[in-house]
């Protein structure tokens, strides 16, 4: 917190007149003591162990919510206490509803502490009667904040995305458990548009994607970096995506660990995960200089979905066309993988459009699922504007490990890859592809017949065994 000294208060909701029985709405004493602390010059409003019921709540200037063990913050399950804002977008107009936690345009505004908060988000409809989306709160909703943090609760079961931070600058978020597995799009993070954001030591399960960086807008989300965390999904584990309107700069995530959920219930995705790595540029944005490193994934979907499409999303209804976006310069290196899935890692752009500069080193992909030799001879669509995800081109994919369409620049070096008896397909299927180096792969097979790259239009393609 970047307060002056002598100039902050700490104060007890308890002593402020809040009542922790679970049952009375505290939203206006919260509110009141926030609006007092910040007007003072910022502290700490402390909440001891007891349950908290509110309804949305402002950040302001300064302050720092602090949980201690055994205090649970409970949102509203009514959807009047929640905040409106306008909304002018190519996917919704008029108006929606703010979160639990608010902050708009404030500084040095914190959440710690070892408490709980609880958005009781599954109390929330997914949908209308006659089938109409229906409001659905997240947990923590910033925008354009400055120096923020979030360290050492609990968040768990919210009504749609559990943290939005959205053009938000110095970010730092450390030692947080996430638990999101009571509504539809109940992502674990999702970084929007922001600058400067560490997450560090993290443990995430949630329904929807687990870590998610997007650009809803022009903002490029940059200088994010990520490490040590445990990532749990049915859908994605790490995803830059699908939102790509500005784009990714200078990402860096490293030594995490994905593995399946712990729930068996799921509303959306597939028990082992969609993908555990996707990085995706779909709506004209540019994304460059992403790096991801020494992750390990325990049972996947897919193990790695990079695109480069052309799906076309604009940040407001009357926002210009957005032309065909970049990627490229992704380096991905020291990954351990094992997959039951017959859906391939793949890297594709489309016609005209290349994923470019693309390094892979130090891979270690384990291939159990089952694939007949015919399957390699499939057609894959391009299916240019379609929503990226592993599964866009279909339920399997001709190669074993990798399918590259539409790229060039590529360098895959020190790639161990062990295919199953019952999988029959090459192991990498290069279509349309330029100046592409595959250095010192391993293969492990019973399949003497094994295919390792079969090229399709390429050019400039070497393999050095």
């Amino acid at each position: 917190m970047h307060r002056p000294a002598g100039e902050t208060k700490d104060c007890n909701i308890l002593s402020l007149g809040g009542i922790p029985d679970g049952k009375t709405l505290n939203t206006s004493i919260i509110q009141q003591a926030i609006d007092s602390c910040s007007a003072q010059g910022g502290g700490t409003l402390h909440f001891p162990p007891g349950h908290y019921l509110t309804g949305a709540l402002l950040l302001k200037n300064g302050v720092e919510l602090y949980l201690s063990k055994g205090a649970r913050l409970l949102g509203s399950t009514n959807e009047d206490d929640y905040f409106l804002e306008e909304m002018n977008t190519a996917t919704a107009a008029g108006k929606r509803r703010f979160g639990l936690l608010n902050a708009l345009d404030q500084k040095d505004i914190s959440i710690n502490g070892e408490g709980t908060i609880d958005g009781q988000g599954g109390a929330f409809q997914h949908r209308t009667s006659d089938n109409q989306p229906k409001f659905r709160p997240n947990l923590i909703h910033f925008r354009k904040c400055e120096h923020v943090k979030v360290r050492g609760v609990f968040l768990t079961c919210s009504g749609a995305w559990m943290q939005h931070y959205y053009a938000c600058q110095n970010v730092q978020i450390s030692g947080i458990r996430v638990y999101n597995h009571c509504n539809y799009n109940n992502d674990g993070i999702d970084i929007n548009g922001c600058r400067d954001v560490t997450i560090s030591d993290c443990m995430i399960d949630s329904d929807d994607d687990a870590l998610c960086l997007k650009s809803t807008a022009y903002e490029i989300c940059e200088n994010v970096v990520v490490s040590n965390c445990v990532l749990r999904s049915f859908c994605n584990a790490i995803k830059l995506g699908t939102e790509s309107i500005g784009g990714f700069r200078n990402i860096v995530i490293s030594n995490c660990t994905v593995t399946p959920c712990e729930p068996q219930k799921k509303y959306y995705g597939y028990e082992l995960g969609e993908s555990a790595i996707s990085v995706e540029m779909v709506d004209g944005g540019i994304l460059e200089q992403v790096t991801i490193s020494h992750i390990t994934i325990k049972d996947t979907g897919c193990p790695i979905f990079i695109r480069l499409g052309n799906r076309g999303r604009k940040p407001a209804a009357d926002s210009p066309e957005p032309g065909v976006g970049t990627l490229r310069n992704v380096r991905i290196s020291h990954i351990t993988a094992t997959t039951t899935s017959p859906i391939a890692s793949s890297i594709t752009g489309i016609k005209g459009h290349d994923a470019e500069g693309i390094y892979l080193d130090n891979i270690a992909i384990r291939i159990e699922s089952q694939s007949k030799k015919e399957f390699a001879a499939m057609e894959v669509p391009e299916n240019d504007s379609g929503y990226p995800t592993a599964r866009m081109f279909g339920k399997q994919l001709p190669a074993a490990a990798f399918f590259v369409r539409h790229a060039r620049n590529l360098f895959f070096s020190n790639l161990y890859i062990a295919v199953g008896k019952d999988n029959f397909l090459p192991v990498f299927i290069l279509d349309d592809v330029k100046n592409a180096r595959l250095l010192y792969p391993e293969l492990e097979t019973v399949n003497s017949n094994e295919l390792l790259v079969e090229a399709r239009d390429c050019s400039g393609i070497k393999v050095v065994m």
